[in-house]
């Protein structure tokens, strides 16, 4: 049998972060991955190298801000939140997601 594959299929990267972070007040990168896997229950897995230059984009397109701060461990690190331009790129990732699920959902019974 294959290899089983749960990393997060291209595009939905952006979706699932900013959802991610539009629950929750501010988050760290890590924290971010994290919630991501344990809500997905463990379905989900976004890779470090995934992460944080997408973070870096959606900074730089004005979806999320970040900020310097400590984690729970008393450690630097940068946290992350949406903004209201993230909130507006947030819902549209979710309607192209819908369009997207129901496209393949038909094509599914059709078959």
């Amino acid at each position: 049998m294959g290899e089983k594959k749960n990393d997060i299929l291209q595009g939905t990267l952006v979706l699932l972060v900013l959802r991610t972070l539009a629950s929750n007040k501010r988050m760290h990168g890590y924290a971010i991955t994290a919630h991501i896997h344990q809500v997905s229950e463990e379905l989900l897995r976004v890779e470090e190298g995934s992460l944080y230059p997408a973070l870096h984009r959606m900074e730089q397109e004005g979806w999320i801000k970040a900020e310097w701060g400590k984690t729970e461990k008393n450690r630097e690190a940068r946290f992350y939140s949406v903004t209201a331009l993230g909130r507006k790129r947030l819902q549209q990732e979710e309607e192209s997601w819908r369009r997207l699920t129901e496209g393949v959902a038909r094509v599914i019974r059709y078959a």
